[in-house]
């Protein structure tokens, strides 16, 4: 990895020359780089979390201005319930990844002698840009040099002393082995992402990380293709025959265990026949852990005798609301196609969930429901790389072509056609000359 103030075309240009190269290096080399990356990154532990500490606290003094959101503050934090641990933990199990490169998916004898294969390849070169989220660029780094894609990272203001001392100890650790200098750039000049974004002949994907302002403005401005999503407006539809502690437990997890994620609950829709034997249950959990509930007219009646509770009448748009914080709007609905309706139409397409004893409403739930995750009795927050089994990610993408979800080693690569032959030409084929075989072939 290199610190790099070039421009932002030269830098474009010297990440695709690397990209040609790191496409060809072996399983071997690539896992050897991730090696040195990770006891590069463990030795510097300490220095690392010492930049991160002066990030978060000028992070912390421009939220109490009202300049920065808390959720981002929260999203910086490297040593905030493990993250280091879990960022090392990652570049480890990417290593350990069956080799994407080079996967034969498909073998078609054309005709003897003339061979079709269907291969993985590497997309090619990558822009990540990122907010706040230091981890990402040894999540990036590691994903990249597994699947032989080049990246250019650029990081935002809010990150600079973090992404600094990570960039300076991968490039060291890359210096010593065989990938190329300009397979993963950190650019650090300035203002200058739209000049990134015009830049199509060079890069091939755009991984939008932060805040769902930054990912609209990024799909609003290239033409590059962009994998990401601009909310995590994720739902759990709470049904009568869901078994209450489960129902209270999973809720509790999905909204409580990180607030600021985009896989965290923001919408609970409850079935009208759940309310009195379920809801009072839930918010009393919910309360316990701060959480404000905003509550349609119904819900809001069905928890008028539990003590405890400061509730807050919802407006319509917080059904519309991420709102990455200890804040749930709660809804009443009268059947599953209800819920179905109001996920397809409100939600984000990111992670929704159904709470439900009953096999034929989940199974009608989890096809009708058009997101990229869709759970039965399971927390949101397993939308995740690495709970997936993908060692980490680039991101979670709504996207409806490519990649969705999750998006790991697989999500990062695509294919190219190789044929092999002995001089056939496509002129003695067809319109009654010789017939195609189109044999199917094994892929062992």
């Amino acid at each position: 990895m290199s610190l790099t103030n070039a421009s932002p075309s030269d830098a474009a240009q010297a990440a695709k020359s690397a990209s040609h190269v790191l496409a060809t290096l072996s399983a071997d080399a690539r896992n050897e780089a991730l090696e040195a990356i990770h006891a590069g990154l463990t030795a510097a532990r300490d220095d690392i979390l010492a930049a991160n500490a002066r990030d978060l606290e000028l992070a912390q003094k421009a939220a109490a201005d009202g300049k920065l959101s808390q959720s981002l503050v929260s999203r910086l934090d490297l040593s905030r319930k493990g993250k280091w641990e879990d960022m090392l933990k990652g570049i480890l199990d990417v290593r350990d990844l069956e080799d994407p490169v080079g996967k034969v998916t498909l073998r078609t004898r054309i005709d003897n002698g003339l061979d079709l294969e269907r291969v993985t390849c590497p997309i090619g070169v990558l822009l990540i840009i990122f907010e706040a989220r230091p981890e990402v660029i040894a999540n990036i780094a590691a994903l990249a040099v597994k699947s032989g894609n080049a990246a250019i990272l650029k990081g935002g203001k809010e990150s600079t002393e973090s992404f600094i001392a990570i960039s300076n100890v991968i490039s060291a650790a890359l210096e010593k082995s065989q990938v190329p200098n300009g397979a993963i750039q950190l650019v650090t000049t300035r203002d200058v992402i739209p000049q990134l974004l015009a830049l199509d002949s060079h890069i091939d994907l755009v991984i939008p990380r932060g805040s769902n302002d930054l990912v609209r403005y990024i799909k609003n401005n290239t033409r590059i293709p962009v994998l990401g999503h601009a909310d995590g407006l994720c739902a759990i539809y709470l049904e009568q025959s869901a078994d209450p502690s489960m129902a209270a437990e999973v809720i509790l997890d999905s909204k409580t265990g990180y607030p600021a994620a985009c896989n965290s609950l923001e919408t609970l829709l409850v079935q009208d026949a759940a309310l009195q034997a379920h809801l009072p249950a839930v918010a009393t959990a919910l309360a316990a852990k701060g959480v404000e509930l905003r509550c349609d007219a119904q819900s809001k009646a069905a928890l008028a005798d539990t003590p405890g509770l400061t509730l807050v009448d919802a407006t319509d748009a917080d059904f519309s609301t991420e709102f990455l914080a200890l804040t749930l709007a709660v809804k009443t609905v009268s059947s599953l196609d209800d819920a179905i309706t109001h996920i397809n139409t409100r939600g984000s397409h990111h992670t929704d969930c159904i709470l439900t004893a009953s096999a034929e409403q989940a199974e009608r739930f989890m096809a009708a429901v058009d997101s990229a995750g869709v759970y039965w009795n399971a927390s949101t927050r397993f939308a995740d790389g690495t709970r997936y089994g993908f060692g980490t990610e680039v991101g979670i993408s709504t996207n409806k072509i490519h990649s969705r979800g999750p998006v790991g080693l697989e999500g990062l690569m695509i294919y190219k056609y190789k044929i092999r032959g002995q001089g056939q030409v496509a002129s003695s084929y067809g319109d009654g000359k010789k017939p195609f075989l189109h044999q199917r072939l094994s892929l062992e």
